[in-house]
C-alpha cells in the first residue's frame, strides 16, 4: 500500500505565527497529505504555563489560510465539547476548508492510572479538567460517550433533522445546516489503543492513529494491530479498509534515525506517518520534512 505523510504542530509553547508558517509551507508541498493540531487547554509537557491555543478555533484560522492540505485535530478530546456542538463546529470547519477536514476523535481525559494503556508518565487530564471545571469520567464512561458522539455525528451529517435519546445526550429537532461537503461527512479518524477502543475503530473508523516511539514500542503497535485485525474479522470488515496511522516525533539532529523509524513502521504495516515537529521549528518546516525524511523513507 502507498505510504502517505502528515505533519503535526503541537500548539503549545509556540507562537501562532510559527504554526501558520509551518502550515503554509506544508500546503505548498504535496508530499505532505495532511496537517494536524491537538486538543488540550493546558501545557502537558515543559513549563506548566505558557501559550496554548484552543484547537478548533486555531484550525478554522489555518483552514482559511491554506488551500490543499487535509487538516484536523489529532485528536479531538470528546469530553471538551457537547457532541452536537462539536458536530456543528466540525461541519463549519469542513465547509470553510472546502471539504478538507478529517474528523480526528478520541475518548479524551479519563480517570485512568498513570501509565495505563502503554503510555508512560502522569495523567495530564487531571489538572487540565480541574482547571476548566470539566468532569473527568472513568474509562468505561469515556468509551460510552465516544460511541454516542460518533452516532450523533453520523446523524448530523445525514442532512436530516433528528431527535436523539442516548445514555448521556438527549437532542430534540437537531438540524445541521449547511451540511458537510462530502456526502456522509468527513473521514473519521479514531485515536487510541485499548481493546475496547479498537473495537470502536473496527466498527466506525476510516483511519486509526496511535502514538509511535518512544511512547509506544514497535512491538506494542504490532500487537495492537493484531487486536484490530481480530475485531475486523469478527465484524466481517476488511482490515485494509482502515488506514493505519502513527505519530512520530522527528529528530532534527539525526534525521536518519527518524527515517529508520519510518521504514520500520511502514514494514510493520503502518500506511500513514504523521511527522510531529518539535519546537522551535526550522525556517521552512515542511521543506525540511520532505528533504530530510520523506525523500529517504
Amino acid at each position: 500500500m502507498t505510504l502517505t505523510f502528515g505533519m503535526k504542530t503541537t500548539p503549545m509553547h509556540v507562537h501562532h505565527r510559527d504554526i501558520l508558517r509551518a502550515w503554509e509551507d506544508a500546503d505548498a508541498h504535496p508530499e505532505i497529505a495532511d496537517a494536524w493540531l491537538w486538543d488540550h487547554l493546558l501545557p502537558v509537557a515543559g513549563p506548566g504555563t505558557g501559550p496554548v491555543y484552543e484547537g478548533w478555533t486555531l484550525l478554522s484560522a489555518l483552514a482559511a489560510r491554506t488551500e490543499r492540505v487535509g487538516l484536523g485535530l489529532l485528536v479531538t478530546s470528546n469530553r471538551l465539547r457537547e457532541p452536537a456542538v462539536l458536530g456543528k463546529i466540525a461541519t463549519t470547519v469542513d465547509v470553510l476548508s472546502e471539504g478538507r477536514l478529517i474528523m480526528g476523535l478520541g475518548v479524551g481525559g479519563t480517570r485512568q492510572p498513570p501509565g495505563a494503556g502503554g503510555m508512560p508518565g502522569a495523567n495530564p487530564a487531571i489538572a487540565e479538567y480541574a482547571a476548566y471545571g470539566l468532569p473527568l469520567p472513568g474509562p468505561a464512561e469515556g468509551l460510552s460517550r465516544l460511541a454516542e458522539t460518533i452516532a450523533i455525528l453520523r446523524h448530523m451529517w445525514s442532512g436530516r433533522e433528528f431527535d436523539f435519546d442516548g445514555p448521556h445526550t438527549t437532542l430534540r429537532g437537531c438540524v445541521n445546516s449547511p451540511g458537510p461537503v462530502r456526502p456522509g461527512g468527513p473521514p473519521l479518524l479514531l485515536g487510541g489503543w485499548g481493546p475496547r477502543m479498537l473495537r470502536l475503530v473496527a466498527e466506525h473508523a476510516d483511519m486509526w492513529n496511535i502514538p509511535g516511539p518512544p511512547h509506544n514500542s514497535l512491538d506494542y503497535i504490532e500487537e495492537r494491530m493484531k487486536i484490530l485485525d481480530a475485531h475486523c474479522a469478527d465484524l466481517s470488515r476488511d482490515p485494509a479498509s482502515i488506514t493505519r496511522s502513527v505519530q512520530l516525533i522527528v529528530d532534527y539532529a539525526d534525521p536518519s534515525a527518524t527515517v529508520r523509524q519510518v521504514r520500520d513502521l511502514a514494514s510493520a504495516g503502518l500506511t500513514h506517518i504523521v511527522l510531529s515537529l518539535p519546537r522551535p521549528y526550522p525556517e521552512r518546516p515542511a521543506a525540511w520534512l520532505v528533504e530530510e525524511i520523506i525523500a529517504h523513507a
